[in-house]
């Protein structure tokens, strides 16, 4: 029986949650080996090893250890260290998540040794190229030999740049599969009362990008509308640590009821998310999950590539002046009252990438007449409406 060796490449904390549930359902398909790939993107014990922990992921078949540096040195770096690593498995794919710098390193390297490409969160698109990750979305789609999408922007986002059908495939939202199956555990977490919350109304806030980080007029700001909001409820703010060198550069100012702490495990980070009365965020991410949870969330970007937060969510763009992020709190009560879940957000994404998967090595002939592949095949209709 043929086995196909598959490498999934994961490298920064929002990567850890969509290869976990895909490395799970890959290991119980005897057709396929996969291997773990940690470029070492996120590094550290707090944001790469206690996430691996909380997601039950296994020690990485290889690690590279690429660290920090700049855009252009970090994707170099895991160019050259991931290389060795295709060249010596000869895997027969590479599947890459998200839209991380090393996703779009792996991708270009896998592509140049003629290995098909997978990208796990095809098509999505925030139209702004001052965005490195959109940049890292465009070039790694580009080079993708499969493309699993989703949600429905996704489709139409790929369609209008000229993709062919048979390469893409609407699979659902593997970051819910991981929150779907970690929820009940991360509702025991202690960290509501460790931080002394128990019984309280409270918000959690993360900022991280560096559009918001790097300019301390801009963090200000930001940082001046959570201190009105944390005049109504306490603002839970894991900083991440270039927002925590920044902070620690504004002796004196006082940040109201926000608190501060160290960046969380996914356990405890999920058991916040869940019990908050509202999040504030710049992370693509946690704008999915507050969906799924139905917590009101305020997006402090000016655009979006996950729409379906917005359109299905209760997620408002609210940008990122204390004018537009106070208006856009005072939006909140309307909006949390129509939210719902997008189509296939329903915890089984990746059972349906590895059915994908299965028929792009020709393992099955045809498609399931499955619920899910009815569910799909509707939520395509809807997206090319």
């Amino acid at each position: 029986m043929k086995r196909y060796k598959l490498i999934c490449v994961a490298g920064a904390r929002p990567n850890f949650m969509k290869v976990a549930p895909l490395l799970r359902a890959l290991r119980a398909d005897e057709n396929f080996t996969p291997l773990l790939v940690h470029t070492g993107q996120h590094y550290d014990d707090q944001l790469s090893g206690r996430f691996f922990r909380d997601l039950g992921l296994p020690e990485a078949d290889h690690f590279l250890g690429v660290g920090s540096g700049s855009h252009a040195q970090q994707t170099a770096e895991v160019m050259k260290r991931f290389e060795p690593v295709v060249t010596a498995e000869r895997p027969d794919a590479v599947i890459v998540v998200g839209d991380v710098n090393s996703t779009v390193a792996a991708a270009l390297v896998a592509a140049k040794l003629h290995i098909p490409v997978v990208h796990a969160e095809a098509g999505l698109r925030s139209f702004d190229r001052t965005m490195p990750e959109e940049l890292n979305r465009l070039v790694t789609d580009a080079l993708s030999d499969v493309l699993l999408i989703t949600e429905e922007s996704g489709w139409r986002n790929l369609i209008a740049e000229g993709y062919p059908e048979s390469r893409m495939h609407m699979v659902g939202n593997l970051m819910i599969d991981s929150l779907r199956q970690s929820l009940s555990l991360a509702r025991e977490s202690g960290i509501v009362n460790r931080l002394r919350l128990s019984g309280q109304r409270f918000a959690l806030a993360t900022i991280h990008r560096p559009a918001n980080v790097d300019d301390p007029e801009k963090l200000y700001e930001i940082l001046d509308a959570l201190c009105e909001i944390s005049e109504s409820m306490p603002i839970v703010f894991p900083a991440h640590p270039r927002t925590r060198n920044q902070l620690n550069q504004m002796p004196g100012a006082d940040f109201g009821r926000i608190v501060t702490v160290d960046p969380l495990g996914y356990l405890d980070f999920l058991c916040l998310m869940s019990r908050s009365a509202l999040v504030l965020t710049d992370s693509g991410g946690v704008q999915e999950e507050t969906t799924v949870l139905g917590v009101p969330c305020l997006t402090l970007r000016e655009n979006t590539e996950r729409p379906a937060t917005i359109e299905y969510g209760a997620n408002i763009l609210a940008g990122t002046t204390r004018e537009s992020i106070l208006a856009a709190w005072k939006q909140l009560d309307a909006r949390t009252a129509s939210a719902r879940t997008p189509p296939l957000w329903d915890g089984a994404a990746a059972g349906r990438c590895v059915k994908v998967l299965r028929k792009f090595f020709a393992l099955e002939t045809s498609e399931p007449a499955t619920r899910e592949a009815a569910l799909t095949a509707r939520t395509l209709a809807g997206a090319l409406s």
